[in-house]
């Protein structure tokens, strides 16, 4: 495990597999590094594949309270990067990890080749944000109430360990509540317009954490974006859809981001 410092001296834990162009994983709301396993391992037969625990998250320092926003969490993405030696990267963000990777490219420009946006939005949205019984499940924290709303069933039975530690990283509730509170106050919408890098947008149809409509207003925002609605999946199709994996491949080689699909 390797050791990135941030602007405020918090320590970042990250790990790196793999060989190839480098793609930085952004992980979600209070979410270690560890759960992006069965995601990390397929990219990282064709990418260096360079993962961290945000502050206050698995292995990394709590840091300053006040740098619990997802703008000041894109500064230690950047830590990352630089700590890693890698001055670009394609960045692939998930929920909140996709909030911080929007302001990551509307904010650090030189350091994103690509963007992967998977289930995640530029802020609140009228009238779609999470059901009340969305909302109830994930402030509870219950695993099993959450795989639902994540993962398809028959993924979740046959995959048990790798659902666990999606859902049990090592956090304080002091912690926790700083993410909560960063990915919910997150407004990027009218930056979205600056995103230079071509994006793709990953997002299920089955999403009650973060509704369609999101993605679809991200697509709209980002000029050079691609969007893949993902029939039947919920909010954590980066993991239980192995299929994404070939479409990210695709999407890089080909840099064609103005397709909607």
């Amino acid at each position: 495990m390797n050791i990135a410092l941030a602007a405020d001296g918090a320590q970042l834990a990250w790990t790196e597999q793999g060989r190839g162009e480098p793609m930085l994983l952004i992980a979600g709301q209070a979410t270690a590094l560890d759960g992006w396993g069965p995601a990390a391992e397929p990219l990282a037969e064709h990418f260096r594949v360079i993962r961290f625990d945000h502050r206050g998250i698995g292995r990394s320092s709590n840091g300053e309270a006040n740098r619990y926003t997802t703008r000041l969490l894109a500064a230690d993405a950047v830590a990352v990067l630089t700590a890693a030696g890698a001055q670009t990267a394609h960045v692939y963000g998930h929920s909140m990890g996709g909030r911080i990777a929007q302001w990551l490219a509307i904010d650090h420009p030189q350091n994103v080749r690509g963007l992967i946006l998977a289930a995640t939005s530029g802020g609140k949205l009228q009238g779609e944000g999470p059901t009340p019984e969305a909302m109830e499940a994930l402030v509870s924290g219950d695993a099993s109430r959450l795989a639902p709303l994540f993962f398809e069933p028959e993924w979740a039975a046959v995959n048990p360990d790798a659902v666990n530690t999606f859902f049990n990283s090592r956090a304080t509730a002091w912690a926790k509540s700083r993410h909560f509170r960063a990915s919910r106050e997150h407004d990027a919408w009218r930056h979205l317009g600056a995103i230079e890098s071509p994006a793709l947008i990953l997002h299920g149809t089955h999403d009650v954490l973060t509704p369609l409509p999101h993605a679809i207003e991200l697509h709209r925002h980002i000029r050079r974006s691609t969007l893949v609605r993902v029939p039947g999946a919920g909010h954590g199709l980066h993991l239980d859809r192995p299929e994404t994996v070939r479409w990210i491949r695709q999407f890089i080689a080909a840099k064609v981001p103005d397709v909607l699909v």
